[in-house]
């Protein structure tokens, strides 16, 4: 039996750089309650359908995911899953509900707890890259650029607290590129200290499976509400292939990942384009969620029916890019290829969203298919390729 022992934080990345990494057990404890924060950006989304409910869907989802791949980023390369580590973790786990919970209520007054419990999640981050730099020197020069970044974050934030609506929304976007941006300032320093590459692309196909699996959820969610009748039954169906067919494009098509900069590369885009172009993905993701929910439902409104088509749109062209930052020997072209017929394939669901509001109401039966086809089109598309490259 493994127990749970003090074990300093060390740099996984260069020490365990051989054999293959997984996520540990707290990883993947840790994800649960992103779940629960998805489910309620979810909710929220569906309550307020207009583009002001969209920029506070955004304005919620970007400091979620950024506090999950903040965590990640850490426990990638120093996390030694030992006792002090675990309990750092789930105190995240507590501020990060509360911060759920509080997306739920109406907007002034619940961004204050939001607000809050951020700090705290992004202080208990501060508190383990201090403990990373006392126990793993040569991260220091790294570690320190981080604390200044994310401890300005967190004053902004809490300044934050103090000040009205809309100020303090301001502040939150200028807090989050501060700290979004640390990162990106360090990528000189950070090719020195490297990611995992294979812990890190396993770490972000599982938040991506989560997300799905809203769709799923939102599925079932919409056919209890409903009396059972064929057409639920059709639509149901239509909507659980959509999130198949997305999730099978993405997971697919992993191989090459680039997570890591080398020497030679220490500025390389790659890396940078493949992480961030994660967290639009997701946010993509929730929203096809939200958007099929309502279709199996048969409300397809004009929110509900943008939702819908937007969704896949930004989820097709963020798998785009994706596959542009992905490399492997002698697939550049095939991943160049692959990124294109996914731009024209989000192309295609405007233009076909563009012309179908122009004719009519959208049924919903019929606008499923529509995303269905452009899903399997993707898949078979994803298929020759992988075909002519074996």
């Amino acid at each position: 039996m493994k127990y749970v022992t003090i074990r300093p934080p060390r740099l996984r990345t260069i020490e365990d750089s051989e054999g293959r990494r997984h996520a540990t057990w707290t990883e993947l404890f840790y994800d649960l309650v992103f779940v629960v924060a998805v489910a309620a950006l979810g909710v929220r989304l569906l309550e307020n359908t207009t583009w002001a409910g969209f920029g506070l869907f955004i304005g919620f989802f970007v400091p979620i995911w950024w506090a999950w791949a903040s965590y990640t980023f850490y426990a990638d390369r120093f996390d030694t899953d030992d006792f002090g580590q675990r309990v750092l973790a789930v105190a995240q786990m507590i501020t990060i509900s509360l911060m759920a919970a509080s997306i739920s209520g109406d907007t002034a007054d619940s961004s204050v707890a939001f607000a809050a419990s951020y700090v705290v999640t992004r202080v208990i981050l501060i508190i383990m890259y201090a403990r990373a730099r006392k126990h793993v020197p040569i991260t220091q020069r790294l570690i320190t650029g981080y604390l200044k970044g994310f401890t300005a974050e967190v004053v902004i934030w809490g300044i934050s607290i103090l000040t009205p609506t809309p100020i303090r929304y301001w502040l939150w976007a200028i807090g989050l590129i501060v700290s979004v941006a640390t990162p990106f300032a360090m990528r000189k320093i950070q090719a020195k200290v490297p990611l995992d590459v294979e812990h890190l692309p396993e770490r972000f196909g599982l938040f991506t499976i989560l997300v799905l699996g809203e769709s799923m959820a939102a599925t079932v969610v919409a056919i209890s509400h409903q009396s059972w009748s064929f057409e639920l039954i059709i639509n149901s169906a239509l909507a659980v292939s959509i999130a198949g067919g997305l999730w099978w494009m993405y997971f697919d098509n992993m191989e090459g990942s680039v997570v890591r900069r080398t020497g030679e590369r220490p500025k390389a885009w790659k890396p940078t384009a493949w992480i961030y172009a994660h967290m639009p993905l997701a946010a993509s993701l929730v929203i096809v969620a939200v958007g099929l929910e309502q279709a199996v439902a048969k409300h397809l409104d004009h929110g509900e029916f943008w939702l819908t088509s937007g969704g896949m749109a930004g989820a097709l062209s963020f798998m785009a890019l994706i596959s542009f930052a992905n490399e492997k020997d002698g697939s550049r072209g095939i991943n160049s290829q692959r990124a294109i017929r996914r731009l024209l394939g989000a192309g295609v669901v405007l233009i076909a969203g563009a012309v179908v509001q122009v004719v009519g109401s959208p049924h919903p039966t019929a606008w499923l298919i529509v995303l269905l086809i452009v899903a399997v089109a993707q898949v078979a598309s994803d298929l020759v390729l992988n075909a002519q490259a074996d």
